[in-house]
């Protein structure tokens, strides 16, 4: 891998993924709206590009090729049928973001328990798929487009919940700091089990897919899941606070993860082609601690 070009890359494990690629070596591109500053500098080229317009899509990368496509900002069925019309003949490898939300829910679910080669795709914009149900639909049709009709070969990584001290949307934070300061949190069904990966974990695994041959959907995350009680009562513990479950909260106490369901993964796929993930427990109660000192 000489040159990628990373679609967004200008925040959390994009950011990450960014520097792996800088550090080993390549020829990196970024191709975002230019409204997030980046510490990169020169070394470094931007596109100006929205994802949500066919028209600067194409101007921007009009006459340019990489061996690797980092795709993080595809959140519509039409936008990856745009990419696949722009970069034919543009990228010997094209790898997508998806998440664990194209399950139907459960445990451990496997690569095959959704595929994209048979499943008959929306072909919609990306604000015609709001909320999580129209996100499910926007991301199983997004990965069934890219595998029925892209020209190059596509890899498409379904990620747990990411966690990380960089982790701007701040879901896990909320959790810690609740308990912290005694706040009821509303989860309504807290047995039901999520899974987890590091923002370290993704860029590197998303990196490493880069210097692989391997095509097709995979899980990416830690081996396990664990249940919003489980997780409430772990912080806990490590704060010294009894967590506070309750069934109904207001909105700005309502846990951002309360799933009605279980959403978690099977790895084995991932580890049996040669990829090694971190260490769930450590992670996470660092992470805990350093969110607790931030609240107290």
């Amino acid at each position: 891998m000489r040159s990628a070009l990373v679609l967004g890359g200008t925040q959390f494990f994009g950011k990450r993924l960014v520097q792996l690629l800088l550090d080993a070596g390549v020829e990196v591109t970024i191709g975002t709206r230019g409204k997030t500053a980046d510490p990169f500098g020169d070394r470094i080229r931007r596109l100006v590009l929205d994802r949500e317009d066919a028209e600067s899509m194409e101007t921007a990368v009009e006459g340019k090729s990489w061996d690797v496509i980092y795709d993080q900002t595809c959140y519509s069925p039409q936008e990856a049928l745009d990419a696949c019309y722009l970069f034919s003949g543009n990228t010997k490898r094209y790898i997508f973001t998806s998440t664990m939300a194209v399950y139907d829910g459960g445990t451990a679910q496997k690569e095959e328990d959704f595929s994209p080669f048979t499943y008959a795709y929306s072909s919609g914009k990306r604000r015609e798929y709001p909320g999580i149900a129209g996100y499910t639909e926007a991301k199983r049709s997004a990965e069934a487009v890219l595998f029925q009709k892209a020209p190059f070969p596509v890899v498409a990584v379904r990620f747990p919940l990411v966690i990380g001290p960089d982790d701007y949307t701040n879901r896990l934070r909320f959790h810690v700091e609740h308990v912290v300061r005694e706040q009821p949190i509303g989860i309504s069904h807290p047995d039901t089990r999520i899974g987890f990966i590091s923002s370290e974990d993704a860029s590197r695994f998303l990196f490493w897919l880069g210097t692989q041959s391997f095509v097709g959907p995979i899980n990416a995350g830690y081996t396990g899941d664990i249940s919003h009680r489980e997780l409430l009562e772990r912080i806990g513990h490590i704060v010294g606070k009894e967590p506070l479950i309750v069934e109904k909260a207001e909105p700005e106490h309502q846990s951002p993860y309360a799933f009605p369901w279980s959403w978690s993964l099977d790895t084995a796929k991932a580890r049996s082609v040669g990829f090694a993930f971190g260490e769930f427990d450590q992670m996470l109660d660092s992470l805990i601690r350093t969110y607790a000192k931030d609240a107290v």
